[in-house]
């Protein structure tokens, strides 16, 4: 008989340390009005340091044997908390389009709720399609932090929007096409179950 893990380890510390983060990410970012380039900084260091713990804390889980339910559950909340709180702020200041947020807020949500709803059919795997709209997030997420007017001008801070611009509807894209892909995995999933069952 396996003995229980306790949720008491380093990988769940990591990730309650991820989403104790959150407040003081936005706090930085929020700080007069977004326009501060030092509380971008800063803002940028805590939001890159949890994003860092969200790699980190899986793979100390699954190296040494610490996965519990807790870690489940909280793992995929904290990095959902951590990247809509961002992209929440940075369209209240005006730099990502609302639309855009939206659409990252109601795939995330969605699909977790969804996940839930369909667990006693089987478990909906990450596709490598979600690491890419996770990792797509984190980077324009994390460079949209960074306080690019104060430190170019001219065309150099033309090319560096420009690039931000294809990043953030890059991430929207790949956003929504898992989201479609997600839903479909679940109703195959839901009617092969239903299939199956006595």
């Amino acid at each position: 008989m396996s003995q229980k893990v306790s949720p008491w380890n380093i990988a769940n510390y990591l990730t309650v340390l991820r989403i104790a983060l959150v407040p003081l990410v936005v706090w930085l970012l929020m700080a007069r009005d977004g326009d501060d380039a030092a509380f971008r900084i800063g803002a940028f260091a805590a939001f890159a340091a949890a994003s860092i713990t969200d790699k980190i804390d899986g793979d100390i889980a699954r190296a040494r044997g610490l996965v519990t339910d807790f870690g489940k559950i909280a793992d995929p909340i904290a990095d959902k908390l951590l990247l809509g709180a961002v992209f929440i702020c940075l369209s209240l200041l005006g730099e990502v389009w609302w639309w855009v947020t939206v659409v990252i807020l109601v795939r995330e949500v969605g699909i977790t709720l969804l996940r839930f709803v369909v667990i006693r059919y089987g478990v909906i795997a990450a596709s490598p399609g979600g690491k890419l709209k996770t990792a797509l997030q984190i980077a324009a997420a994390g460079l949209l932090l960074l306080p690019w007017a104060a430190w170019l001008s001219g065309t150099p801070l033309d090319v560096v929007n420009g690039v931000l611009l294809v990043l953030v509807l890059a991430a929207a894209a790949v956003t929504l096409v898992t989201g479609v892909d997600y839903l479909v995995r679940a109703y195959r999933l839901v009617q092969n179950g239903r299939r199956g069952a006595p």
